[in-house]
């Protein structure tokens, strides 16, 4: 985790080398295409009603805010954003649902929902009636929410957001595969899998290229797609980050355009790029990519998806 100082010093590159990047260039890249990130997080400050879950930390030592990300985002061109509410403030959707009454142009929210309460099930017939609501994220990573999995908790989940008509983001890195089944018993339920079903913890372990033929193998359901992101994280190397095209390649070849979704997580590996940068990776760095597939990728993608008028 960034300690405060080096949280400002990043800071401060990352605007430099937005900087000096030429205008007509970041000007032309917003008149080619539409540019949607596919997650990003935001958090205010601790306070006495807006609590850490005890334990939890958040990714940067300063509150990456509303008004930091929109700054963000107009200076480095990117058009719109999915928020996907951090875990450290808990089951809560409340700060997500500010920025799009603030900019209901430039937001969506993925919301968090509490799964291991039965109840919650009955918040999903209207869950889309939330401003920028436009469905749900579901974490399987840690010793609680693993068991989920098998233990029956996340059963009852499944049907009922295909009945409210749903998409569902889904973190679980290393356990891709338990939702193959999902995605065959419930055909008209969305399942979004998040950053190629990897994580930066199996890149120390070289269990990169698993997880990737994990995520690879479940490209036969035509209602799985895949978000290609936060893959700075996943790199031994510095920018353009290499070493991760080959894995990005195996996806977006198993996946196709319209199912692969750009998008930064830009909070969980801030030092290593500027949003600009993380941008240009897609747009400049994967010759794999013909400027039709990045128009999908980078945007028109994600905005069909989610039904994102």
């Amino acid at each position: 985790m960034l300690s405060r100082r080096d949280f400002l010093t990043s800071t401060a590159a990352a605007g430099a080398a937005i900087a000096t990047q030429a205008p007509q260039k970041a000007a032309a890249q917003v008149d080619r295409r539409m540019i949607v990130d596919a997650q990003i997080h935001l958090w205010k400050a601790e306070s006495e009603d807006w609590k850490w879950v005890p334990g939890l930390q958040p990714q940067l030592p300063i509150p990456f805010t509303i008004e930091r990300a929109i700054s963000m985002m107009d200076e480095a061109g990117v058009d719109r954003a999915v928020i996907v509410p951090p875990s450290w403030p808990g089951d809560r959707n409340d700060y997500a649902i500010e920025a799009v009454k603030r900019y209901p142009t430039r937001f969506r929210v993925m919301g968090k929902l509490p799964l291991q309460d039965p109840k919650s099930l009955d918040l999903l017939p209207r869950w889309k009636e939330q401003p920028g609501m436009v469905g749900v994220r579901l974490i399987f990573n840690n010793a609680t929410t693993i068991p989920w999995l098998t233990d029956g908790t996340a059963d009852r989940f499944w049907p009922a957001a295909e009945q409210a008509e749903l998409p569902v983001m889904l973190f679980a890195p290393g356990r891709t595969l338990a939702f193959g089944q999902v995605a065959e018993r419930h055909p008209q339920l969305s399942l979004i899998l998040d950053h190629m079903g990897v994580t930066a913890a199996m890149v120390k372990d070289n269990k990169l290229a698993d997880g990737i033929s994990e995520t690879v193998a479940l490209a036969k359901y035509p209602n799985v797609s895949v978000k290609v992101s936060a893959s700075p994280a996943l790199s031994r190397e510095p920018y353009p980050f290499r070493d991760v095209a080959e894995h990005i390649k195996r996806v977006f070849d198993a996946y196709g355009p319209q199912r692969s979704y750009w998008g930064t997580d830009l909070t969980n590996s801030y030092a290593k790029a500027s949003y600009r940068q993380r941008i240009s990776q897609f747009t400049e760095e994967l010759s794999f990519l013909s400027e039709s597939d990045k128009d999908w990728v980078m945007g028109r993608a994600i905005v069909q998806c989610l039904q994102w008028t």
